[in-house]
């Protein structure tokens, strides 16, 4: 497809691009008004990811909003779970929480099969009617969590602290946690091409609870099966190349690894310097990042300020998509992130 701004793309790819693009991890989500207004309409927050008009109205509201470079998926990272027969719920306060955890050896090795037009047509559906709606204005971002994060939440049953189920595991039984990311990793390979066939130009792999790793368990049990995705993935579609990009949050310290993990570009959190990461990877990589997502809790000039420094530590050239180091928080006033949208269209060309 010919997309009338095509410069995320181009700058995942490394063509030349006349400034540096820019979108926003939870882009859709609790900040806008807009957003609340559909969610209240939904009921809760399942029902929004499993309505495909109502994910593709939230995916589009900070489109027609600001105007970022690409729009991405309204869904989540735990369908697949839920799909397996899981029962996702989302409490208020709490978070994600499965009615039916994995606590069994046999319930891990039994894991049913998860068809992409059975049990996760509703995603699919979204992406079409996302596609259509999109018409070409920007491209559309799939995506999927880590083997590892899911599994994180599977065993857990819920977010942790110190996600002891699943890392004690990985030390008493690391056979069966490899069976279960190893499971995990043929669904999400499915998953990520089926919403490729539909309609999404690029995904992404969020690879959340993979910085809680030293680098040896991160190599064995994330970054491992992250590799094996990516090179299961479809990587042209139509004549169009479809790139890949990976994130882990408090992954600094693996950015060579990650570099050589085959995608086509790594996102950094804001605790990792974005020259060095550049100084380390030179061109092997598209950098994506990394402002703190903090900085927009202050006001319209502080954020100019900061994008600033941001396009400042990446230097000249092409290779950087700009984005939060993680998702933005849900009370952030929409007019900060107009600010930043504004301020990476002002001042990224004298960069390029």
């Amino acid at each position: 497809m010919n997309y009338k701004n095509d410069c995320f793309i181009k700058a995942l790819l490394r063509e030349p691009t006349h400034r540096t693009p820019c979108w926003m991890m939870r882009q859709a989500g609790r900040y806008l008004p807009e957003y609340r207004a559909t969610r209240a309409k939904a009921g809760n927050f399942m029902n929004l990811c499993m309505s495909p008009e109502l994910a593709t109205e939230v995916t589009l509201q900070p489109i027609d909003r600001f105007g970022f470079d690409a729009a991405i998926l309204f869904s989540d990272i735990l369908t697949i779970p839920d799909a397996m027969g899981m029962d996702l719920t989302f409490v208020e306060g709490k978070g994600p929480i499965f009615q039916k955890p994995l606590t069994t050896e046999a319930q891990i090795k039994q894991l049913p099969k998860v068809g992409m037009e059975e049990e996760l047509g509703y995603v699919m559906d979204a992406v079409r009617m996302i596609t259509k709606e999109l018409d070409g204005r920007v491209p559309l971002i799939g995506f999927s969590g880590s083997p590892w994060t899911l599994a994180t939440y599977m065993l857990e049953g819920s977010s942790s602290k110190e996600y002891t189920k699943i890392r004690g595991l990985m030390y008493s039984n690391p056979a069966l946690l490899h069976t279960l990311l190893d499971q995990l990793s043929d669904v999400i390979i499915d998953y990520l091409n089926a919403q490729i066939v539909n309609g999404c130009a690029a995904v992404q792999i969020f690879d959340t609870w993979g910085g809680l790793l030293s680098k040896e368990c991160y190599n064995e049990f994330s970054l491992r099966y992250m590799k094996k995705i990516l090179a299961g993935l479809i990587k042209n579609y139509k004549e169009q190349e479809i790139p890949s990009i990976i994130f882990t949050k408090n992954g600094g310290a693996w950015i060579s690894e990650q570099a050589n993990s085959g995608a086509n570009a790594i996102g950094l959190d804001w605790m990792t310097d974005l020259s060095h990461a550049r100084a380390l990877v030179g061109d092997k990589v598209v950098l994506q990042g990394n402002m703190d997502p903090a900085v927009l809790l202050s006001n319209p000039d502080v954020v100019r300020a900061e994008v600033k420094k941001v396009l400042d530590k990446f230097g000249v050239g092409g290779g950087h998509i700009f984005n939060l180091g993680h998702g933005i928080f849900p009370g952030i006033d929409p007019e900060n992130v107009k600010a930043m949208v504004d301020a990476v269209r002002e001042f990224s060309p004298a960069y390029h």
